[in-house]
């Protein structure tokens, strides 16, 4: 598959600067020196613990921040060139679907004034046409057509984050970037909506970023997967490869964290830790001070992602030819 969108060396840093007396303001990092690319038609799933950059990521790639430095590419050409991209000619093309569906969707109007909008502020589409543009939206998404006439908080968590995946839908684009799209829904709903995603992307021949922290749905419905960890990529891989043999202490570190049906023993961190400060980053790895193979090269120098096939890795000692999954989780009734 060819690259739709390139993200080369992206950092996104808030604050900085100098105050009026020439003093330094503090900065905090977000994202940090990420590069990627987001091949056609695929489903690139982006992992991570909160905190560790990836709403922020999400916000650059539908241009509703511009990077500090680095640059993000779309079809070839630059997602912040005003002479390529205007808000609305990005509009078409990348739509962003949130995490909680009821706060995204304007309490005011109707869900067929919500439908409506992109229709007639994007595609210029004429009235007519709109209202069989509407009915074929709203079969797609599984809605009844009544439903256009109801307000947001007439549905369920479920039915509502079908109504932004709608409202997504209504621009035609190619690229939906899906912020923890069910993380606010019960499991049989997430199932639902994980389902109806599966086939709008056959349907209408889309591209999926798929955000969350919820390593099991990635892994259902990722093609590749990047782990996130203090705004940078510490593992890449495809989605079987990355699950069955994790080479970064933190990838197995969040995979032996995750509760799983059948299987007793998470493996949590002896003890409580936490990100390091995002104002004074650490020399080193950051994720040295919780990881128990660290060593001095690690404490004082940045580890570079390294490529082996589809596979990458920013870690001084990965974990080749260790076994997956750790010896202290058992399966259960063992």
């Amino acid at each position: 598959m060819s690259a739709l969108m390139e993200i080369q060396d992206v950092t996104r840093r808030f604050g900085g600067g100098r105050t009026l007396l020439g003093r330094p303001k503090p900065a905090v990092h977000a994202v940090q020196g990420v590069s990627f690319e987001v091949r056609q038609g695929e489903t690139l799933g982006i992992v991570g613990e909160s905190g560790c950059g990836k709403s922020t990521l999400a916000k650059l790639l539908v241009g509703l921040q511009r990077p500090t430095e680095g640059e993000v590419s779309l079809g070839g050409a630059l997602l912040h060139d005003p002479a390529v991209f205007d808000r609305r000619a990005l509009a078409k093309r990348v739509q962003y679907v949130f995490q909680d569906p009821l706060s995204s969707l304007n309490p005011r109007k109707t869900i067929r004034q919500i439908l409506e909008a992109p229709l007639i502020h994007l595609l210029q589409m004429p009235a007519a046409a709109r209202q069989d543009k509407l009915m074929e939206i709203m079969e797609a998404v599984r809605l009844r057509p009544e439903f256009l006439e109801r307000y947001p908080h007439e549905f369920s968590g479920g039915q509502a984050q079908r109504i932004g995946i709608a409202r997504a839908l209504a621009a035609e684009p190619e690229v939906l970037v899906l912020d923890e799209p069910v993380s606010a829904l019960d499991v049989s709903v997430q199932a639902q909506v994980l389902n109806l995603l599966d086939q709008l992307k056959a349907d209408f021949d889309l591209t999926y970023i798929f955000i969350s922290h919820d390593l099991a749905v990635v892994e259902s419905v990722s093609d590749r997967v990047l782990v996130m960890y203090f705004g940078r990529v510490v593992e890449e891989g495809t989605a079987g490869e990355l699950f069955r043999r994790p080479l970064h202490p933190y990838t197995r570190l969040l995979l032996s964290s995750a509760p799983v049906p059948g299987r007793k023993g998470i493996g949590a961190e002896a003890r409580i830790a936490e990100l390091p400060d995002p104002l004074a980053p650490p020399p080193g790895c950051a994720f040295a001070a919780r990881c128990p193979h660290a060593s001095d090269l690690c404490r004082e120098t940045l580890p570079v992602l390294e490529r082996e096939g589809e596979s990458a890795y920013a870690c001084h000692h990965p974990r080749k030819g260790e076994p997956w999954p750790p010896a202290n989780v058992e399966a259960a009734g063992d």
